[in-house]
């Protein structure tokens, strides 16, 4: 082990900055990460650019969710999926809760044992004006009234 003999090869002096100065270029780092991350969080994608790939069986419609269980489709109210999944535009997954209330322009498939919402894609402005078939009435394989008996 090397060890220093003379006191001057081994402590050198510390540069002294003055606490102004530490607290101006400290002032400085920290609007700089500002303004740097402030314009990237303030955008947000509308699409990813990219047709997604809908299932053929998939509809067009207006959706609103309104509780956990239960959703306004096309104006009517639908039971949804245990499994229900809703995609942004940009194709993550959408916790139910923190869009309820709010309605969408989406295309979705029903479960054909239940007629239950199954999926739904929220679409963008592009996607939308794409022509897809929908209907205003939710076919399920629920049946009342007088025409419910089968023959």
């Amino acid at each position: 082990m090397n060890r220093c003999t003379t006191p001057s090869s081994c402590h050198l002096p510390a540069p002294r900055v003055s606490r102004f100065r530490q607290a101006a270029l400290l002032a400085a780092v920290a609007c700089t990460a500002l303004c740097a991350v402030a314009p990237a969080s303030a955008q947000t994608q509308p699409g990813l650019g990219l047709s997604r790939p809908f299932p053929e069986a998939a509809l067009r419609g207006t959706l609103s969710i309104n509780t956990a269980s239960e959703a306004t489709l096309n104006g009517k109210t639908i039971r949804m999926a245990p499994g229900m999944r809703l995609f942004s535009p940009q194709n993550t997954l959408v916790m139910a809760h923190t869009v309820m209330g709010q309605t969408f322009k989406v295309n979705y498939v029903l479960e054909n044992s239940t007629g239950m919402l199954h999926a739904a894609w929220i679409l963008t402005e592009g996607e939308a004006a794409q022509p897809r078939k929908g209907s205003d009435a939710i076919i399920t394989n629920i049946t009342t009234g007088s025409g419910a008996a089968l023959k």
